[in-house]
């Protein structure tokens, strides 16, 4: 049991991280994408929603440490 625990943990922390905003707004970027995906621009989502939460991110730690 302790075997399994410890792989959900680091599958925990491997994709959540330190922000569990960025992992969801991934996790939505991924659906609409899928969504979309008959459309032509459906790939340009992924990247931008990456970009502006990863700048968010670190935006938000940065303000912090002030």
């Amino acid at each position: 049991m302790n075997a399994v625990l410890g792989f959900l943990r680091f599958w925990y922390d491997f994709v959540v991280g330190d922000d569990w905003r960025v992992a969801a707004a991934v996790v939505a970027a991924l659906a609409l994408t899928a969504v979309l995906a008959g459309q032509g621009l459906a790939w340009i989502i992924l990247p931008l929603v990456v970009l502006a939460f990863l700048g968010l991110s670190v935006w938000r730690v940065a303000r912090r440490s002030r």
